[in-house]
């Protein structure tokens, strides 16, 4: 898949995306958080799913603008300004290679009943490794167990070291809210 530059090429979806993306209903709309050049997006919207993709630089999806099924959003999360999706809900979260804590629980909050939050990124360790090395980027221990509990129930959960595609350390976690009282 090529982004709309025609130079770079899009990388594949995560693997931990690809492997529990099945969980979120069919034809629900899936939320790209810090999409990039909207890889998770895209995966989805070729499934079938409406999508919602979030970025500061959106430029790299604005080739997705002109679709009806697709919605781009252009915000920094960073910028102390408050959480652009207040009180929206989706059948599915996608976090991969972002972390910025303040909005954790916004993001839990946007899972709908019976929706599913699907999780990856750095951990502690990665410094060893390399980019990210800031502690503020970088997951401790249990940290995203932490972060779902209690409002969503943690189905699969990894806190790994890993050689491929590159040296890592990477916490994910795949966890659904319940449609009724836990």
């Amino acid at each position: 898949m090529m982004d709309n530059d025609a130079d770079r090429t899009i990388p594949a979806p995560a693997q931990w995306v690809v492997r529990h993306g099945g969980m979120i209903r069919p034809g629900g709309t899936v939320l790209d958080v810090a999409c990039g050049a909207g890889r998770h997006g895209r995966f989805f919207r070729s499934l079938g799913h409406p999508v919602v993709m979030l970025d500061r630089d959106i430029t790299r999806v604005t080739d997705m603008a002109s679709f009806d099924d697709v919605e781009i959003v252009a915000r920094d999360l960073e910028g102390g300004r408050p959480w652009p999706l207040t009180g929206r809900q989706f059948a599915g979260v996608i976090v991969v290679n972002y972390l910025y804590r303040p909005i954790l629980p916004a993001l839990v909050a946007a899972v709908e009943p019976g929706g599913v939050l699907i999780y990856d990124t750095f951990a502690v360790g990665n410094e060893a490794y390399g980019h990210p090395t800031n502690p503020d980027y970088l997951l401790r221990r249990e940290e995203l167990l932490i972060a779902v509990r209690p409002e969503l129930v943690v189905m699969a959960y990894e806190d790994v070291e890993e050689t491929d595609p590159r040296p890592a350390v990477r916490q994910r976690v795949m966890a659904v809210r319940p449609d009724g009282p836990i």
